[in-house]
């Protein structure tokens, strides 16, 4: 009897401490893991920085000076991606991330232990080549294997014909009264050599003729093959450099033909290399050869891998591992991956094949429950890689590090604005409209710097001279395509330059400048600026924590949507400049 209470004293006891454990860890669950991870760190002195603002550092936790907001360890702060959230080993252990690969677990199959090697991506190679005929004077690229950027200057040429060209521009030039049409044909010669209405236009105004010219490069990547030397003579054309770009490679492997039906396009296979002995790559076969080699009676099959780290190279060995697996039944999510916010489901992919390890935020469409799991009607694949355990502590890093996340889920799509998703007009875009684009931008900067100080009048005053400016912008100068993307973005200047005139509420003036400088961000990226250097900046802490863009021709931040009181909240995330043209 005796025995029999003590019993159910202790198990008495077990519920009631983990009862509280449970009540503690809801209500200081923040508090407890700030602690944790202080005292764990104690031995090694960890850093403490701000996630808006790394180049705070301290070496111990507080509120960040110049925003106020919570500092976190330095070792979960390190992300710079703007989609992914990059963890270093030690926050992974320390949140205990975990990863689960999705498909496995419902499929059967056999496994095929496969030899390969690693071979260039060919869809990323690409010719260096010179437009204009001449002679080579120097050449700013010199070997093979050298890295090549796109833009950068790659050689130097002297050509007799642009020469002869440019004296028929001037005679041309003398003539107009009598003659508009040579005039014409003189620039569309020019034009064919690819030389811009930019350089056109300053000879014409200097009357200097060039003798060089100034070939750039048109691609990205590593020299493959040096074509010429300084002194050779090119014609239109002619291939400088070969290049090829190695952030994506192909991993090639043999199939024997009685193994080739198991084989299908979507598979993962995962491999290694020697070069790498404690690292696993993983990618997807993207391509089986049709014909099989009569010498090895065997066929090859393609996966294409991401290579960012540079950590692979074309020729080395890899040994691989297919899982010729045969899928039954719906592909379905471990239920602790899934996040909920509201009618949305929200799981973390670790990508592949990356040095740091990155988790992207990716939102899925789920179908029933079931003892394994959520069936997946959409956003997952078999072979992807998700989070089964940590999942909150990412999307709160995300959160911190203003990505996307459960609460924040359109942040690429609407701030940062990356060139990369928009056209470029600027060889295109006549030397006049920029400079009329420009005169715009600068009028932008007296809205912006009335922000700074906070001063509704003079608000309205910029606004009013960006209107005016923008007024002044020849818009018959650009054609087609390009007129109308001009059209769309001069509507959104004038629409909310309009509105900021028509209050004095500073908050109001600040709403309407971010969807004006979002519109005039796009049109110096898109068409071009004549001289003027632009930094694009960000604050994460505008527009209610969701984030919002300005431009300054000074790289100190001084922060228009919030004045004095947080002057330096932001930082530099691009620059615009001058391309040449």
């Amino acid at each position: 009897m005796i025995t029999r209470r003590i019993y159910l004293i202790i198990i008495a006891s077990i519920g009631i401490g983990f009862l509280s454990a449970w009540w503690l860890f809801r209500n200081n669950n923040q508090t407890i893991q700030n602690h944790d991870e202080h005292n764990i760190n104690q031995g090694e002195s960890e850093v403490w920085t701000c996630s808006m603002h790394p180049q705070i550092r301290q070496n111990e936790p507080g509120d960040c000076p110049i925003c106020g907001m919570d500092l976190i360890p330095a070792s979960q702060a390190n992300s710079d991606n703007g989609v992914g959230l990059q963890m270093t080993d030690e926050a992974i252990k320390l949140a205990n991330i975990q990863t689960t690969i999705v498909g496995m677990a419902n499929s059967s199959g056999s496994t095929l232990k496969l030899n390969g090697k690693i071979q260039a991506n060919e869809t990323k190679s690409a010719s260096l080549v010179t437009h204009i005929p001449g002679r080579i004077e120097k050449l700013f690229v010199s070997y093979t294997g050298e890295q090549v950027n796109l833009g950068q200057r790659i050689a130097s040429i002297y050509s007799p014909e642009l020469i002869t060209a440019q004296k028929e521009l001037l005679e041309a030039q003398k003539i107009l009264d009598v003659s508009p049409g040579l005039l014409t044909a003189a620039k569309n010669k020019l034009r064919y050599w690819k030389i811009s209405d930019q350089v056109i236009d300053e000879i014409l105004s200097t009357d200097v003729i060039r003798e060089t010219f100034i070939i750039y490069a048109e691609h990205s990547g590593v020299v493959h093959q040096k074509k010429v030397d300084v002194g050779d003579y090119l014609t239109t054309g002619q291939v400088l450099f070969d290049i090829q770009n190695l952030s994506s490679l192909w991993a090639l492997f043999d199939v024997y033909e009685n193994d080739l039906p198991n084989v299908k396009v979507g598979q993962t296979i995962s491999f290694t290399t020697p070069s790498a002995p404690n690292r696993t790559f993983r990618a997807k076969t993207t391509f089986v050869n049709p014909v099989i080699d009569p010498a090895t009676r065997a066929a090859t099959i393609r996966a294409e891998v991401s290579n960012t780290g540079g950590s692979l190279k074309p020729e080395m060995f890899v040994t691989g591992t297919l899982e010729t697996y045969r899928k039954s039944g719906a592909l379905t999510v471990p239920k602790s991956a899934v996040l909920w916010t509201g009618p949305r489901s929200v799981v973390y992919v670790k990508f592949p094949n990356t040095d740091i390890p990155s988790f992207e935020y990716r939102e899925i469409e789920l179908g029933e429950s079931n003892q394994e799991g959520y069936t997946v009607v959409s956003g997952l694949e078999h072979g992807d890689e998700v989070v089964t355990n940590g999942a909150f502590v990412i999307d709160a890093s995300a959160q911190l590090n203003n990505q996307a996340s459960m609460m924040n889920k359109n942040v690429m799509a609407k701030n940062a604005i990356p060139s990369s998703d928009l056209p470029d007009y600027t060889a295109t875009t006549p030397a006049l409209f920029k400079e009329q684009l420009t005169a715009l931008a600068n009028g932008y900067l007296v809205l912006k710097d009335a922000l700074v100080e906070s001063d509704s009048k003079k608000a309205i005053e910029g606004a009013n001279d960006v209107l005016n400016k923008a007024a002044e912008v020849d818009m018959s100068l650009v054609k087609g395509q390009v007129h109308m993307y001009w059209m769309e973005q001069l509507k959104a200047i004038q629409s909310h330059g309009k509105k900021i005139t028509e209050t004095t509420d500073i908050e109001e003036q600040r709403k309407q400048f971010d969807f004006l400088s979002q519109a005039l961000i796009k049109s110096v990226k898109v068409f071009g600026i004549s001289n003027d250097t632009f930094y694009v900046q960000h604050c994460p802490m505008a527009n209610n924590n969701n984030g919002a863009d300005w431009f300054s021709n000074y790289e100190e931040i001084l922060n228009p949507y919030f004045g004095d009181k947080m002057l330096t909240c932001g930082k530099v995330i691009d620059t615009i400049e001058n391309k040449g043209y």
